[in-house]
């Protein structure tokens, strides 16, 4: 596949089906995880515009930053703490209309306002999250909640995404 992404609506639900498709042709012949994970994040990023996308990865305790599309951001991430810790230790997706609102919020940039995690699921087990901010108020709704964790659990079924896990 070239590395050309075309879209030809602006409807978000389009989008997402639009994307798919597009996102296995780019990165179902690659075997480099890191590779991959760096354009699932730029594909993103080209669909919708968003300010930050990017993985986490599961590593002991913590998560530890992978690829990602933005400016820099926090490298380590406890379990439990903020939207991304907290959706790891839940175990679920965590969408926030208001990042101030959020109890325990990590603020790795004062533009950030609203924000999705939805946790990577492998074997029953979270291996890591990908992240997703906004620098609009409630930006995420139940369809990129839906269309997310639909991306993600193909994507993490698909070998060649994500890297294996220290667990201790």
């Amino acid at each position: 596949m070239a590395e050309t992404l075309f879209f030809s609506s602006t409807s978000k639900d389009k989008r997402y089906a639009e994307l798919l498709p597009q996102l296995q042709a780019l990165i179902e012949t690659e075997e480099n995880p890191i590779a991959n994970m760096a354009n699932f994040c730029a594909a993103l990023k080209e669909a919708f515009g968003w300010f930050w996308i990017g993985f986490y990865m599961v590593a002991g305790e913590e998560l530890i930053l992978g690829p990602f599309q933005g400016p820099v951001a926090c490298t380590r991430i406890a379990k439990s703490k903020g939207v991304c810790g907290t959706a790891w230790a839940q175990e679920k997706t965590i969408l926030v209309e208001d990042v101030e609102a959020f109890p325990g919020h990590i603020a790795c940039s004062a533009l950030s306002k609203s924000e999705i995690v939805v946790p990577l699921i492998k074997n029953g087990a979270v291996i890591g999250v990908l992240d997703i901010d906004s620098t609009e108020l409630a930006t995420f709704d139940l369809l990129d909640q839906t269309q997310l964790e639909k991306i993600c659990q193909w994507s993490v079924s698909y070998t060649h995404l994500t890297l294996p896990t220290n667990r201790e």
